[in-house]
């Protein structure tokens, strides 16, 4: 059984994730609605999306759907189950997704820097031109241009002066 996942989604009454998948097997495309049991909005998104990848129901379904995806949909549930519209729920993951590069992350406990590390590590993948991809370029050499005097080190002076 070849099932290749399309769209997914989320559906807030009731609360339920939607997925549209392709058949292979029967050549046909389908929709699959998983139902949100025992989710308030004080439930822990990450943990929610885990389980229901994890469920022996529908794991052969969601193997196409990445763990984040789930879990972008599951916070939009809860923040439906808080109040807030889609739009703001949007913009609150966005932000809770979003890197500062000013950030110390020396100062982030463990959770908080393993959610840093996952963030990159995606967007790492999606950015990342592999063999395969047809404007991939082997060896690339790039000349900058000198439109500004270099800067002498002081440190570079006096390495040279030492020897």
């Amino acid at each position: 059984m070849t099932l290749i996942a399309q769209k997914c989604g989320v559906c807030f009454q009731p609360p339920s994730i939607i997925l549209i998948y392709r058949d292979n097997s029967q050549d046909k495309t389908r929709q699959r609605i998983m139902p949100v049991r025992n989710f308030s909005k004080f439930s822990d998104c990450s943990r929610a999306a885990e389980q229901l990848k994890n469920n022996p129901r529908h794991k052969a379904y969601l193997e196409g759907v990445s763990q984040r995806q789930l879990q972008k949909l599951y916070s939009l549930l809860r923040g439906h189950l808080e109040g807030q519209s889609l739009a703001e729920s949007l913009e609150k993951f966005r932000q809770e997704e979003t890197i500062d590069p000013e950030e110390d992350m020396n100062k982030l406990d463990d959770k908080e820097l393993a959610k840093r590390k996952s963030i990159m590590d995606e967007l790492f993948e999606k950015n990342r031109k592999k063999k395969d991809d047809p404007d991939f370029i082997y060896n690339i050499e790039v000349e900058f241009p000198l439109d500004e005097q270099l800067e002498s080190c002081t440190w570079d002076i006096e390495s040279d002066e030492e020897v």
